[in-house]
């Protein structure tokens, strides 16, 4: 497939598998390791992973394939690919504005998600030298000093987002795929070992215990929609990077199965972070309930008591930064793509202009945590009245325009693509299988969406 609509004539993925390795990398982020097994224990054990596997069959995957298929059909950056696409079928080009939507999502998300994977290097350091000779019950105190710290915050935050930048403004070839085929396979490997060390170490019973005892009781609305927005956020849908990533896929890739070997994929790696982290939370007697603070607060209080801490909590915190890196080149991808194509800018000054936006923006966000802590700019809005600048941009890119787009995107594929032309490019194996992937999009998946936009506003 050539690509010079993008001005990188002939860019693809050397293979099916880096191809895949890469969608996976962008798929499994921070979220994966604290949020999802998280979300598990306090919801339902397994009766939620099987709502949950459930919404990723029926709501995640239907999009995942839409969107690799208008990524490689349009051969571009969203932008573009939506109005190309948009065109061919014979349709207004202001379709373009879901790629834009999806785009600046995915951009705004980059700015702040380098401050946090910041933390995760910060964290490295502290880990390896054993927090500091700090007692459990002192070493949270060390993230509060963090969080406190604005120009050490905003130090991580720049060597993270120069290594993304790094890595992409080396290209496709030289640039992501070099780095996935290095960190996915180690991130694999680490995520192995830390949960033979959680076995050893940790309560490893009362670990699956938490995740996967089946409690139906806890499986209401609530849930249900709790699982739905899991599922569709975990596998990084409408945020650009998936319709980017799609636009360097070969023709003869099936982009049926590797959606569901990303989803699959996606969705191992976040239960075995829980089967990673719950034995050594149990273990020390700490609150499996802590939300984020389990990685940084929680967390870093088993490793202080525990033999070999120092050695496994750096090797725990170097999983979470390829974790993180891994998924922010993704997402600044599609941003630089749409400069190199639109724009006529080399690679390397795309990355440059549009690293040095984001990395400004995202002092916004390491202000946010301490010296503009309490400025809320949209107080006179009752629903915003309490969100400062950080929590703003994390509402309306992760509650309201993901959503937006994902359903746009379905009713756009369902409805104004004719199945005939989707049949073809499409590998279902069977027209029955097809049939009901069609229906999906049109119908279960843009309400179930629609659901979980409802619930967020």
């Amino acid at each position: 497939m050539s690509l010079s609509s993008s001005g990188a004539p002939g860019q693809t993925w050397s293979s099916g598998f880096t191809f895949i390795l890469a969608a996976v990398g962008a798929a499994v982020g921070l979220g994966n390791i604290w949020k999802f097994p998280f979300v598990v224990g306090v919801s339902g054990g397994g009766a939620f992973v099987l709502v949950y596997l459930a919404c990723v069959i029926f709501v995640a995957i239907p999009i995942l394939i839409a969107e690799l298929w208008i990524g490689r059909s349009g051969g571009h950056s969203p932008p573009v690919a939506m109005r190309v696409v948009a065109e061919k079928a014979g349709h207004s080009k202001a379709w373009f504005i879901v790629g834009w939507m999806g785009m600046l999502v995915g951009y705004l998300i980059a700015t702040y998600y380098s401050v946090i994977a910041g933390w995760t290097l910060a964290y490295i350091f502290k880990a390896g030298s054993g927090f500091g000779g700090a007692d459990p019950l002192t070493v949270a105190n060390q993230f509060d000093d963090l969080l406190a710290s604005p120009l050490v915050m905003a130090g991580w935050h720049t060597v993270f987002i120069t290594i993304a930048l790094f890595i992409v403004g080396r290209g496709l070839r030289d640039g992501i795929e070099r780095a996935v085929k290095l960190l996915m396979p180690a991130l694999f490997v680490m995520l192995v070992v830390m949960i033979g060390y959680a076995a050893v170490e940790g309560d490893f019973a009362a670990g699956v215990s938490f995740l996967f005892s089946t409690d139906f009781s806890k499986i209401d609305g609530t849930a249900v929609l709790t699982a739905i927005g899991q599922s569709f956020f975990s596998i990084s849908v409408a945020m650009g990077l998936i319709m980017t990533y799609g636009s360097y896929v070969p023709k003869e890739v099936s982009l049926t199965k590797s959606a569901l070997i990303i989803a699959g994929a996606d969705t191992v790696v976040a239960l075995l972070a829980g089967l990673m982290i719950f034995p050594l939370v149990f273990a020390n007697g700490l609150d499996p309930g802590s939300g984020p603070g389990l990685i940084f607060r929680t967390l870093p209080a088993a490793f202080v008591g525990m033999s070999g801490g120092a050695l496994f909590g750096a090797l725990f915190f170097i999983l979470l930064a390829f974790a993180a890196v891994t998924s922010i080149i993704a997402i600044i991808a599609p941003i630089v793509a749409y400069a190199e194509g639109k724009w006529g800018m080399t690679r390397r000054k795309g990355c440059i202009v549009f690293g040095t936006l984001a990395w400004a923006i995202g002092l916004v966000t390491v202000l946010s945590f301490n010296l503009w802590d309490d400025i809320t700019p949209l107080s006179a809005i009752r629903p915003f009245a309490e969100m400062n600048f950080f929590a703003l941009i994390d509402y309306f890119t992760a509650n309201l325009m993901m959503p937006l787009g994902g359903i746009l995107m379905a009713v756009f594929v369902g409805w104004l693509i004719k199945p005939r032309v989707l049949a073809e490019d499409l590998s279902f194996g069977s027209t029955a299988m097809f049939t009901i992937w069609l229906w999906m999009i049109r119908v279960i998946a843009p309400l179930a969406i629609l659901g979980v936009l409802y619930s967020s506003l």
